[in-house]
Formats: structure tokens, C-alpha cells, sequence
């Protein structure tokens, strides 16, 4: 896939199957085997509930194709991004970068001062490129036994390269 033009706007109600469908394709691209991916199910799904808060943003392109999704939960001082996903044939476009930093701007917007992220190992490298800060691995929030490293990001500090 090239590097077009990204458009990030909110997910459209109607969207949770079709953002969920990304979501798996994006986790099973990293090579996990039936089981976890079965496991992992229900922590992928993107539930209409979400889209209609306004939290769950998309990046597409041009000519309207899904590219991947982000969604930011909680509130108050600290908020979480929950789920970051690039459709794999758009993994390098700039969709990844763009949805990040549309999050930071959403997170900003709630009046959050840092993000937390519980993120897939594999994406590791992709948060601390953003500016996140690795604080201790932490439990999956979807396989038991498994633990993930969990990151933070300054909302406070300006924009990171």
C-alpha cells in the first residue's frame, strides 16, 4: 500500500462488525496461533455502544477504505487507549502514526493529562517510537497468564517525533 492521503474522523454507527473484523486481521497478521486467537476474541471487538461516545476513531483512505481504528476509554486525569489496530496491507502507510496522534489530540480534548497503553508485544517498538514510556508489564487483559508491557504517555509534554 502506498502512502495516500489518511483521513481520521469518528467511527459511523453501523461500523463495529467491520472495525472488529479489522481488528482480528490486524492481531492475526503477528502469526498467533487458533487458541490465543480465539481467546482474544471478545477484548477485539468493537462495540456500537463505544462508537456512539465518540471515542472510537478511524483512519481511512481516499476513497473511503477502512484503514484502521484507535478507541480511548476512561476519563479524568489518566485515560487508556484500548485499542490501537492497522489493517495489515496498510501496516507502514502512516495510518498507525495517524491514529496515535489523534488520540493524543481526543485524550487532550477529555481533559486527561497521560494515556496508559496494555500493549501487544509486537507493538512495542511502534509506542516507545511514539514517546510512550514503558512503566512494568502487566496482566492481559485477555489471556490469562499472559502479561504485557504497559506504557504511558505524557499528555502534558508537546508533540513527540
Amino acid at each position: 500500500m502506498s502512502k495516500g492521503t489518511i483521513a481520521i474522523r469518528p467511527a459511523r454507527a453501523g461500523e463495529g462488525l467491520a472495525l472488529t473484523a479489522l481488528c482480528v486481521r490486524s492481531k492475526a497478521h503477528w502469526g498467533y496461533d487458533a487458541e490465543f486467537m480465539r481467546l482474544s476474541t471478545a477484548a477485539l471487538a468493537v462495540p456500537e455502544d463505544d462508537i456512539g461516545t465518540g471515542r472510537v476513531l478511524v483512519a481511512a483512505d481516499a476513497a473511503g477504505h477502512l484503514l484502521g481504528m484507535a478507541t480511548v476509554l476512561g476519563g479524568d486525569d489518566t485515560v487508556d487507549l484500548d485499542a490501537l489496530f492497522v489493517d495489515p496491507p496498510a501496516i507502514g502507510s502512516g495510518a498507525g502514526r495517524a491514529l496515535f496522534a489523534a488520540a493524543l489530540d481526543l485524550a487532550r480534548g477529555l481533559g486527561a493529562r497521560r494515556m496508559t497503553i496494555l500493549a501487544d508485544p509486537n507493538a512495542a517498538v511502534f509506542y516507545e517510537r511514539m514517546g510512550a514510556r514503558f512503566l512494568r508489564n502487566a496482566p492481559s487483559d485477555a489471556i490469562p497468564g499472559r502479561s504485557l508491557p504497559l506504557y504511558e504517555y505524557d499528555l502534558t509534554a508537546g508533540p513527540r517525533s
